[in-house]
């Protein structure tokens, strides 16, 4: 099949929808199929480069960092698009390259998929005084957006049961999205690398790998460290976002220095390391549709501690591979246990990487295939009962 991905969010952006956008194009590419993408370039250029169309765009970041609009006009590369006729077309985005995909799966008489990658209703402080508000505008968006597509595709029960809930009435498919496996390092680089950044050597590392940000939550896990001020146990926040300097002050007004460390953004292909220091990984985000650092924790052998979210359903299993929390206390009776417990540590790493198996790329390739020929067949069907 000839397949067209489209999404507002291409490297070098670091996020879970380049992840997906990327893993299942290499995934669909080892399956033989032919897949192009389209995207937003990061300038006011249009190109194309390795099968990848790039329509020229705007810095529109006051709205979402590094977020980008895309610029209309843009003829001759929808007119390629066109003349290469895809097959299905898989909208990864709502926004900028959103009306392409529905204009280009329309001329190509072609299926059209779209992937609901984001909770918004968790985002509503981006764009909206009123979380009421708010939400309410993200249901009829979101119904806006299921009318114009042949079926959606959710990456959790919990994605599923929310679009159902805005009144999304569009076939659903639930597939998590396949992930690699994370390169680590050598025992003495990650050594020299734990060095570096002020992790003692005696110390266990509770590890939390993403972004930044507000609807992340991140201040209960800093201030669930000022339970282990006299423990071994060190809080490593990797990387970036709007909230790194609140949680900078929250940590130094709570006597923790030394306690949580804030390592910064790191190159995606430096990320393995970062797992490799870790011991536990935990979260305390209730926004994530699906959460795909869990994923790459569980396949790098680390088990999770996670404040309890519907989209952790079936994937965190009670103390074996991992805890789900609902509070503070009980996020540190489990961190204290796993912290004592040498022989849990290590049944629960061994419990998290048979788990991550179950994520891979090829796992994820071969689900959105089905899913492409069940709509290409319903469309046929519908073309032959109209005839």
């Amino acid at each position: 099949m000839k397949i067209l991905l489209t999404t507002d969010w291409y490297t070098p952006a670091v996020n879970g929808v380049v992840t997906s956008v990327q893993n299942l194009r290499k995934g669909l590419e080892d399956r033989g199929h032919k897949v192009r993408i389209l995207t937003l370039s990061r300038s006011s250029y249009s190109h194309i480069q390795n099968g990848v169309y790039y329509l020229r765009s705007m810095g529109v970041g006051a709205v979402y960092p590094k977020a980008r609009l895309g610029v209309p006009l843009q003829k001759q590369i929808i007119k390629e698009l066109l003349s290469w006729r895809p097959d299905i077309v898989h909208s990864n985005c709502e926004f900028s390259t959103f009306p392409a995909a529905c204009y280009i799966a329309e001329k190509a008489d072609a299926p059209l998929l779209h992937t609901y990658h984001t909770v918004y209703e968790h985002y509503t402080h981006y764009f909206s005084p009123s979380q009421a508000w708010g939400k309410k505008v993200v249901r009829r968006f979101s119904r806006w957006v299921s009318r114009r597509t042949d079926a959606i595709i959710a990456p959790t029960e919990k994605t599923a049961g929310l679009l159902c809930g805005y009144g999304v009435r569009r076939p659903l498919y639930i597939i998590p999205t396949g992930i690699e496996m994370p390169q680590g390092a050598s025992q003495a680089e990650a050594h020299r690398l734990r060095e570096r950044i002020g992790i003692p050597d005696n110390h266990i590392v509770l590890l939390y790998l993403g972004r930044l940000a507000k609807e992340k939550n991140c201040a209960e896990l800093v201030r669930a460290m000022s339970l282990f001020r006299s423990a071994p146990v060190s809080l490593l926040l990797v990387g970036d976002g709007p909230n790194r300097a609140y949680l900078e002050k929250l940590s130094h007004r709570l006597h923790l220095d030394g306690h949580v460390v804030f390592s910064g953004m790191v190159p995606p292909d430096q990320v393995g390391r970062y797992y490799q220091l870790g011991d536990l990984f935990v979260s305390a985000s209730t926004s994530e549709t699906q959460g795909l650092t869990y994923m790459e924790a569980l396949r790098a052998g680390l088990p999770l501690l996670c404040r309890q979210d519907a989209c952790l359903d079936g994937v965190v299993i009670q103390g074996s591979n991992g805890w789900q929390y609902t509070n503070e206390h009980e996020f540190a009776a489990c961190a204290e246990n796993f912290m004592q417990h040498p022989d849990c540590r290590e049944r629960m790493r061994k419990s998290a990487s048979v788990t991550g198996q179950r994520f891979s790329i090829e796992t994820f390739a071969q689900a959105v295939e089905a899913a492409y020929l069940e709509c290409l067949h319903l469309r046929f069907r519908k073309v032959q009962g109209s005839a």
